[in-house]
């Protein structure tokens, strides 16, 4: 899955909530404050997917769709010397 598309994430309050846990667990074994910014993007690297397949599964079926439209347009593209 794209960041761009787990990026959308940032929007659900749910979201935000999971990503300050993650920070305040993060920061305590660390021993100090990673920050919201590295918080966010381990966050949506880790653990994003499985989140949005737990809690949203009809959106990620349909962006899981979108994105298998867009590979299978750039792949004919390539194979046709398009760039």
């Amino acid at each position: 899955m794209k960041i761009n598309d787990l990026k959308e994430l940032l929007k659900d309050k749910r979201v935000i909530e999971e990503i300050n846990k993650h920070l305040w667990i993060e920061s305590q074994k660390a021993g100090y404050s990673i920050g919201i910014e590295r918080a966010t993007d381990e966050w949506l690297k880790l653990y994003a997917e499985g989140w949005m397949k737990y809690h949203m599964p009809e959106k990620r079926v349909q962006i899981m769709k979108r994105n298998e439209k867009e590979s299978e347009k750039d792949a004919r593209k390539k194979k046709n010397g398009i760039k």
